[in-house]
């Protein structure tokens, strides 16, 4: 429903009340509505596919969390809500879930969703055939394994729909985050005669696709910089949808941003590096924290003297993290507590943030007395008394900064010489993954707000555990957090509290910084949401004031 204008007396209080629901911020309850709810924004690249089971990259991901519907949405804190699912049991092996699906949400064509749909979408993402990058998000579900090796086929997947209004999911070993997964667009539905009707097509523009979510995409050809998002009249909750339309545009430059912005032509933009120092005092001015960590791997299989210890923590506590953050890149990072991100998961108990529960200091802080004292002693151990090591990252700005820094602080440490080598992102991707670096700047962003998301990637059998760190208390902790502890919530979460500080006092990686998004928002925009992992930006209940 969207308000032209608010109304006085009686109906001036509804209204409050109604804002005040839908996730109003920033403003007091009785502000007016804006006549016009057009909202402007920018992305830096333009949507790749509009196909759930092909998205892989955050524009398009982004675009299909505002166009389409699944089980739940998440609301601020991460925290699952209920969207097309009206009602969930689980058993209490944690196997077995059954969803109870609305009748109310239909498809561009005005058919409705239905559990089949479900079932449609996933096996479709579950074929290797489609080769979907997202598809390993299904791993738990029962039989995808053997089906993602060919020995099953896709119809085994474990999820059946009994009728039009019930979907049922199982499981082979619970997966205690398995709510936080039904929130991304991987597990969507997919209306199956759309896709069979435009074949290849399907999903290259905004015509040649099926949406049920609060929006639908407009005037996207497939490789435009400019295109909309309209309100959808045939979504369930279109009341509560109040923007008419969202336009964004494609803008590379965080400075044509910021002149956009001034002009009024954006209501939102990033801003970066000394943007942050010049207007961070501004009351448009938004900081988001959490989800992601920009860290070093270092290649243990490929130089004997990263396989010590000593050595591995004296790289880590010779450079100044906080200096990084604050002095170097200066755009809203800040030094982290460990390898997994602040604002990312609680303690079930006393909700105190798992980064605090796993800190250890040895891990992140900066001591270049002790790491000389380290590093001596490790080199004694290794019979070296000089040591050379490329240090591998990206061409972007950011990262030149980051490793000429990083540089300076290394050779602080007698005998060691550091070359840097910036090059492509997908080729420092594939150097990465095939071993080819003595030490690489990695980042990694959470697809879900739980720990484990960071914590496997340092499983001894994990493929983007490129650095061949290993631990067998660390992988029993994380193990057993998925398995015979994947149903005691607190148990498990003290699993991965051990898990982390074991990673930090062996130094298996060194953190470097945690990146932060910080954006101006025009203050007269409320109920935004976003979170740390996931699905971070969330437009449904977006509305504009005057």
């Amino acid at each position: 429903m969207t308000f032209k204008k608010i109304l006085v007396g009686i109906g001036s209080l509804a209204l409050a009340l109604t804002l005040a629901a839908c996730g109003q911020s920033k403003s007091s309850s009785t502000q007016q509505m804006a006549d016009k709810q057009d909202l402007n924004l920018s992305t830096t690249d333009t949507i790749s596919t509009l196909d759930n089971s092909a998205a892989s990259e955050s524009v398009s991901l982004t675009a299909l969390y505002s166009t389409n519907e699944g089980l739940y949405r998440l609301g601020k804190h991460s925290k699952v809500e209920n969207a097309l699912a009206t009602k969930t049991n689980v058993s209490n092996d944690g196997l077995t879930y059954t969803f109870n699906l609305r009748k109310n949400d239909h498809w561009s064509n005005g058919k409705p969703v239905t559990a089949q749909d479900f079932v449609y979408s996933w096996r479709r993402t579950a074929n290797p055939k489609t080769a979907a990058n997202y598809a390993y998000l299904f791993a738990g579900i029962k039989n995808f394994s053997a089906i993602q090796k060919g020995r099953m086929s896709p119809n085994t997947l474990g999820v059946s729909a009994p009728s039009k209004d019930k979907l049922v999911v199982t499981l082979d070993r619970p997966v205690p985050y398995f709510k936080l997964l039904l929130a991304f667009p991987t597990f969507f539905p997919e209306q199956q005669s759309a896709v069979e009707k435009y074949g290849k097509q399907y999903g290259h523009n905004s015509q040649d696709v099926s949406n049920n979510g609060p929006f639908k995409v407009a005037g996207w050809n497939g490789t435009n910089n400019t295109w909309q998002l309209k309100k959808n009249p045939n979504y369930w909750d279109k009341k509560h949808v109040h923007l008419s339309a969202i336009n964004f545009q494609v803008v590379k430059s965080p400075s044509t941003g910021l002149n956009l912005y001034n002009q009024n032509k954006l209501d939102v933009t990033p801003l970066t590096g000394t943007q942050v120092a010049n207007y961070k005092n501004n009351k448009a001015f938004t900081k988001f924290e959490g989800g992601s960590m920009m860290y070093l791997q270092l290649n243990e299989k490929r130089d004997k003297a990263l396989r010590n210890v000593k050595i591995r923590q004296a790289l880590s506590q010779i450079v100044n993290k906080q200096a990084l953050a604050t002095k170097v890149l200066r755009d809203g990072s800040t030094a982290p507590k460990g390898f997994v991100s602040t604002n990312l998961s609680r303690n079930p108990k006393t909700k105190a943030d798992f980064a605090t529960d796993a800190y250890v200091k040895s891990g992140v802080t900066y001591d270049p007395s002790n790491a000389k004292k380290l590093w001596a002693q490790g080199m004694k151990e290794v019979g070296q008394k000089k040591l050379t090591l490329t240090l591998l990252s990206d061409d972007t700005d950011q990262a030149k900064t980051t490793t000429q820094y990083l540089q300076d602080q290394f050779t602080k440490l007698p005998g060691l010489s550091v070359n840097i080598d910036n090059v492509p992102y997908k080729n420092r991707l594939a150097r990465s993954s095939n071993g080819n670096f003595d030490l690489v700047v990695s980042q990694w962003g959470a697809d879900f707000a739980d720990p484990i998301n960071f914590l496997s990637l340092q499983e001894t059998k994990n493929p983007t555990n490129n650095g061949k760190w290993s631990n067998a208390e660390f992988d029993k902790l994380t193990n057993a957090s998925q398995t015979t502890d994947a149903n005691d919530q607190q148990k498990r979460y003290e699993d991965l509290v051990s898990a982390e500080k074991i990673l930090m006092k062996d130094q298996g990686v060194i953190p470097l910084y945690q990146p932060s998004t910080t954006e101006l928002w025009r203050p007269n925009v409320h109920g935004y949401v976003w979170n740390p992992a996931g699905m971070s930006r969330g437009y449904k209940d977006i509305y504009l004031t005057k």
